[in-house]
């Protein structure tokens, strides 16, 4: 017998206990009725104790850590099963596949934050000379190769005056800006919508960083500058683009911490894909959502324990991880869908390459509205 049902005949859910009306929603019950078939609530009169609360508690992390056990074991020792299970309905046996999936994405994504320094790289971050990064000293600092190549790269840096040809652009340009915004802003004739972004966004980038401008409407009144949606979103960029460049360990892990949820949006987009390749297959598109989600889900435990290896040992095993999560994807792929090793290796380089290209895509996209939200 389990924790559960023992849990579920004592204490306040002995029978004595039982009401013949929900508490919380009023749905008429039966003296028989453990739960509320309405709103799940348990059907009981009792007054909660402490005691209660602590058996409840661990029989609900005892029954967790059971489906968590069941799940691990089904995903990593066959590959493709877990899947076939949980759309045939055996949905309480394991996890949730999408709350599992984004727990453990946060879980690795904490760890690699945590343990990956970023908010250091803010030493670099530019001030209010226009120039993002300072060349030699990052240069120096963050590229460990052995001296004498590392002295050879610096005399070539030195002699092209890579830093300082851009400085002296990006100074010729901020006085102009400095010396005459309403003029230099009337003179942007950009005729593309992303060319005049792009120059209105240097054009408040410059003011923001060099002429104390804090606000929109600051700008509109000192410069006369027309108040409408692409200036406001022009000025909006500029500031988060100076942020950016000001604070980029900041944003790097502003960047990380929003990769798990990315995560999870991304894989409905690439889950249409499989429809459309597996279309004879008779799977819903949910099914195949939750195969994806599985088998995201047994990467990021392979990148954790990667992760901890590396760790502990001072060696890097991430490479063996995604090799191991190539060769059960392929394992997957065909034990869900019951194809032959041919169709399966054509679909599995197929999905693939869409996968690498969605994720370029999106992570292009993402980086966009991290700078444009930080």
């Amino acid at each position: 017998m389990s924790y559960r049902s023992t849990n579920e005949n004592r204490g306040r859910f002995q029978l004595k206990y039982r009401g013949t009306e929900c508490l919380n929603c009023q749905h008429p019950l039966d003296i028989s009725d453990r739960y509320c078939p309405n709103c799940s609530q348990a059907n009981s009169t009792k007054k909660v104790t402490l005691r209660d609360f602590v058996d409840e508690f661990f029989s609900n992390v005892i029954a967790y850590d059971s489906r968590l056990i069941r799940t691990l074991s089904a995903m990593i020792l066959h590959p493709g099963r877990i899947t076939k299970e949980y759309i045939a309905g055996r949905r309480v046996y394991y996890t949730n596949p999408f709350r599992f999936m984004l727990s453990l994405a946060i879980i690795y994504f904490l760890m690699l934050g945590i343990s990956g320094g970023f908010s250091e790289l803010d030493r670099y971050g530019s001030r209010n000379d226009g120039i993002v990064f300072n060349l030699d000293e990052t240069f120096n600092r963050a590229i460990p190769i052995p001296n004498p190549a590392q002295e050879e790269a610096l005399k070539i840096m030195d002699s092209v005056d890579l830093g300082g040809t851009i400085k002296q652009y990006r100074n010729r340009r901020d006085s102009l800006i400095v010396h005459d915004p309403g003029g230099y802003f009337g003179n942007i004739k950009a005729t593309s919508f992303f060319g005049r972004i792009a120059q209105k966004q240097e054009f408040f980038g410059t003011l923001l960083g060099r002429d104390s401008v804090y606000s929109f409407e600051e700008a509109v009144e000192k410069y006369e500058i027309p108040d409408n949606t692409e200036n406001r979103l022009s000025f909006k960029l500029a500031g988060s683009t100076l942020k950016v460049t000001r604070q980029p360990g900041s944003f790097i892990n502003s960047l990380i911490s929003g990769l798990p949820f990315a995560t999870f949006f991304f894989l409905p987009v690439f889950a249409m894909f499989i429809v459309l390749v597996y279309i004879r297959k008779k799977y819903t598109y949910t099914d195949n959502l939750i195969f994806s989600f599985h088998n995201q889900t047994l990467l990021f435990i392979l990148l954790i324990i990667s992760f901890l290896i590396d760790a502990i040992f001072n060696i890097s095993t991430s490479w063996l991880a995604l090799v191991v999560f190539a060769f059960y994807l392929y394992k997957a792929m065909r034990n869900f869908y019951g194809q032959g090793r041919f169709k399966t290796i054509i679909k599995y380089l197929f999905l693939n390459m869409i996968f690498f290209i969605l994720a370029g895509i999106g992570g292009l996209l993402f980086i966009l509205g991290s700078v444009f939200t930080f």
